[in-house]
């Protein structure tokens, strides 16, 4: 894998930051972007290089088609290629859905959907006079179920998008040799929550324990490797039970 290069949206923290220091300890190179975590980004890419591994760190809001375009090309034109697309951006807001405002409406869809149709209709090009290639994005445990969520409305719409547009995208892409997937989390301890919420939460999840940053990478890991070439629109829930 010593050549072949990831491009993470939401890569400065969290599990994104987590999945590309793995793969750098893989031999990947790591191009990561953010929209405001500029001190989190340095210090991820430094981490990065740090393990022998090329990275950059780019600030770009790849909700902006033509910021997605830019960054895109920016890694192309400085390693030549794209192998691995990698969504982990996902900011949500808790508001009662009729106190909901219009930007905070269009700004759920802008940075939880938008972005994987923007980037994965870049990187596919690539990806696919290469024949190789793997997308994965991540959605929220129980996505699949389409239940009411009446104070995460707008992020909950977004993250089902994602599915959607998971299958749609493995349907066209399968026969090119590229793979595209979805990893729904329930509770991780990516430090996005209070811990006090996260142990709260423990009652309701059926496995009895709060996921960690290496639950995610694990299966990460496996979705973008070789040993998964015949896995494509799929969605493994990562919930320890939580959501199923």
């Amino acid at each position: 894998m010593s050549e072949r290069v990831a491009v993470i949206a939401g890569g400065a923290k969290g599990i994104g930051r987590a999945v590309g220091l793995d793969l750098a300890e893989r031999g990947w190179s790591v191009a990561l972007c953010y929209r405001t975590s500029e001190k989190e980004g340095s210090e991820t890419a430094e981490a990065i290089r740090k393990k022998g591994a090329r990275a950059l760190s780019v600030r770009a809001d790849v909700s902006d088609p033509k910021a997605a375009e830019a960054f895109v090309k920016q890694v192309e034109g400085e390693w030549g290629r794209i192998d691995a697309l990698i969504n982990a951006a996902g900011p949500y807001h808790r508001v009662n859905l009729l106190e909901e405002t219009i930007e905070g409406w269009h700004a759920m869809f802008d940075h939880n959907l938008h972005p994987l149709f923007y980037l994965s209709r870049l990187v596919a090009p690539g990806m696919r006079e290469r024949r190789w290639g793997r997308i994965v994005s991540f959605s929220m445990a129980n996505a699949d179920q389409m239940i009411g969520q009446p104070q995460i409305t707008g992020h909950y719409i977004a993250k089902v998008g994602v599915l959607i547009l998971t299958r749609s995208l493995a349907k066209l892409l399968a026969p090119h040799g590229i793979t595209v997937n979805a990893i729904s989390p329930g509770f991780i301890r990516s430090g996005s929550a209070p811990e006090s919420e996260m142990a709260g939460m423990i009652k309701n999840i059926p496995a009895g324990y709060v996921g960690e940053l290496s639950d995610a990478v694990s299966v990460a890991r496996f979705l973008l490797s070789d040993e998964a070439r015949y896995v494509t629109g799929g969605n493994i829930h990562l919930s320890g039970g939580w959501g199923v």
